[in-house]
């Protein structure tokens, strides 16, 4: 069996038994939400001339929460993309087909994460169902 900590909210009263994978999912799955939201802005955008695709760094949001778990750290913010797609005449870069490609792994990535908290969580109710014997 797993080990398990207790998370407390900002008040300091226990708001959950989760572990740290847990955790880290609920923080993965905020990030592949705002990345939704960032890449229905740059569709929305497409013809904006000027505008430059934006993306969300997975990787540093996500190193953050794991060198400092429990603690709140900045809203995570979407930053443009430097360099590496076409850029038109508008000085737009955004792909219709790169985006909406994008838009339905985000969705499939945060479909196998909520399956993963739901699995863990199912562990922590079988854990806490048979500590009071059954």
């Amino acid at each position: 069996m797993r080990l398990v900590r207790a998370v407390h909210c900002r008040a300091g009263t226990p708001t959950s038994v989760l572990d740290g994978q847990t955790l880290l999912l609920g923080k993965y799955m905020d990030l592949l939400a705002l990345q939704q939201r960032v890449t229905a802005a740059n569709i929305a955008n497409a013809d904006t001339p000027g505008y430059r695709t934006r993306r969300v760094d997975f990787s540093w949001e996500l190193r953050q929460a794991m060198e400092r778990p429990g603690v709140e750290t900045a809203a995570p913010v979407a930053i443009p993309v430097r360099g590496g797609f076409e850029v038109k005449n508008d000085g737009n870069d955004v792909s219709l087909d790169r985006e909406l490609r994008l838009l339905s792994e985000t969705g499939m990535r945060y479909s196998l994460a909520a399956q993963q908290v739901r699995g863990n969580i199912r562990s922590l109710r079988n854990a806490i169902h048979e500590g009071r014997g059954g």
